[in-house]
């Protein structure tokens, strides 16, 4: 039979050979201090080795029966093992982490272009928008009758205090979804990497906080990029344009209203949770303002009139809507592992990873001018998202 130590559950300690009578039938002793589990045969003659520590275990002479007697290893054994450990777990952690981050990507790429897809052929954007708040919800209700997700206790002050976040988070993803019909995906991004702008306009105005000059001076690439980049794009048209504008102020002041309202919640409603409400409140809130304005056109009668595959269109929209919910619940996810600046740089990178596979997936045409616009805008992102933990020093009395 294998030895525990074989199969990794005994570690070996440092080791030096015995000397004296029982050097003969003692395998290995550790170079400190230890006890010995031996037989009172053995130690009458060849006596015992005293020691201070415990630990793992070290095979010695066997027994009559022919197995393997043991000795304790020492702290020092037991101090390795425990910062191997540490830097394992760590390792789990960082590749944890990485493969969330790929999922946020991965999810979000393919909600644009299923979206994209569905929004150029079926040019109803409320109708969209309501599918995907619909899908969510069942998706919410769904992870809370099966207890993957703890049901949250939320009282009637709550729901009212939630309702403005939930107002402006319908519109966001309502205009989102109008830009992208109007205009490629590339460039509604593009307009998107306002959002830092709008951010810092709204909480100077409503919450009173004032930026530094470096977050100012780092706005005006992002300005100035997607300016650029406006000047010289080949799908430009004022309605996508606005539209993504529109979504950049709507999304940012949903974070306003939040800090503004400090929704209290109770131990259940994490983030996660609070997403989830808003999304079947956003439901909701839409499907009337869908069946008055558009009307109830995303059926398979409708679609196949208008001379559309009608399996392809419900497959995509289907598919569109749980990419959105799915990126939505693992940035979340995110958030919870790592600090909002490191979260707002993967936001940076992500944005660059749509654009680029957009561009590729759909050949959006692309100007020289137009790349550098994108880029600068960018990496005006990238930097105020570094800039924006920077504290201004307090006044000396």
């Amino acid at each position: 039979m294998q030895s525990a130590a074989a199969f990794g559950l005994v570690r070996p300690c440092p080791a030096r050979p015995l000397l004296g009578n029982n050097a003969s039938r003692l395998l290995l002793l550790p170079a400190h201090p230890l006890r010995i589990s031996a037989s009172p045969a053995a130690s009458s003659r060849g006596g015992a080795v005293a020691a201070r520590s415990v630990g793992l275990l070290l095979p010695i002479s066997p027994d009559r029966e022919g197995r393997p007697r043991h000795v304790a290893c020492g702290a020092a054994g037991g101090d390795a093992a425990d910062a191997k450990a540490e830097e394992e777990g760590g390792l789990v952690k960082t590749l944890q982490l990485g493969a969330l981050f790929g999922l946020w990507y991965l999810f979000n790429i393919y909600f644009n272009i299923y979206n994209k897809q569905v929004l150029k052929v079926f040019p109803y954007p409320i109708n969209i928008t309501t599918v995907q708040f619909a899908v969510g919800t069942v998706v919410a209700l769904f992870m809370w009758i099966t207890g993957i997700l703890r049901r949250p206790k939320i009282s009637g002050a709550q729901l009212v205090a939630i309702l403005p976040l939930a107002i402006v988070h319908t519109m966001g993803n309502l205009f989102t979804n109008m830009s992208l019909g109007k205009v490629a995906v590339s460039f509604t991004h593009t307009i998107k990497a306002m959002e830092p702008f709008f951010s810092v306009l709204l909480s100077a105005i409503f919450l009173g906080e004032l930026p530094t000059v470096w977050v100012v001076l780092s706005l005006l690439p992002i300005v100035g990029g997607v300016a650029l980049a406006s000047l010289t794009e080949a799908s430009f048209n004022w309605a996508g344009f606005w539209s993504a504008m529109a979504s950049n102020v709507t999304f940012q002041s949903r974070n306003v209203l939040s800090k503004k309202l400090m929704v209290k919640k109770e131990e259940s409603l994490d983030n996660i949770n609070l997403f989830s409400i808003i999304t079947v409140m956003s439901f909701f809130l839409l499907a009337p303002v869908a069946f008055l304005t558009e009307g109830i056109k995303i059926t398979p009668t409708v679609l196949q009139s208008a001379g559309l595959n009608v399996k392809q269109v419900l497959t995509r929209s289907l598919l569109a809507a749980l990419c959105f919910h799915a990126y939505q619940q693992v940035s979340y996810m995110i958030l919870a592992r790592v600090s909002p600046v490191t979260h707002s740089v993967g936001n940076c990178v992500k944005r660059v990873v749509v654009i680029v596979t957009s561009v590729l997936f759909f050949r959006t045409p692309v100007s020289p001018i137009n790349s550098l616009g994108t880029a600068i805008a960018l990496a005006g992102v990238f930097l105020y998202s570094q800039l924006k933990r920077l504290k201004p020093k307090p006044k000396a009395a």
